[in-house]
């Protein structure tokens, strides 16, 4: 097993793993990124209003897999909303996650 699928195979199955438990799809990409093209029944919240949106997500309750076009800034969601006491993991670029689905 090469260094990449070690690093990308373990993601795969943390993803899987919130998936089993329930978890939702957040996509943090701007409007009309997510108006192009996005995961059917992903909850969508622009990383610019994570801040000012968190409670609604802890009202839900449920494990965050968060999306974006790359991965980076799911990368900074994920992170912010740990610091905040949910339970979030970086799901990298929405059209890759989605083939995992």
């Amino acid at each position: 097993m090469g260094f990449l699928s070690f690093l990308f195979g373990n993601r795969d199955k943390k993803i899987q793993t919130y998936l089993n438990r329930g978890a939702i799809i957040l996509d943090v990409r701007t409007l009309e990124e997510y108006r192009n093209g996005h995961i059917n029944g992903s909850k969508h919240i622009p990383l610019d209003e994570l801040n000012r949106r968190v409670e609604e997500l802890k009202r839900i309750d449920k494990p965050l897999i968060v999306c974006c076009a790359s991965g980076v800034r799911s990368a900074k969601a994920a992170k912010f909303l740990t610091l905040n006491n949910l339970d979030a993991i970086n799901g990298g670029g929405w059209k890759s996650l989605e083939r995992k689905l």
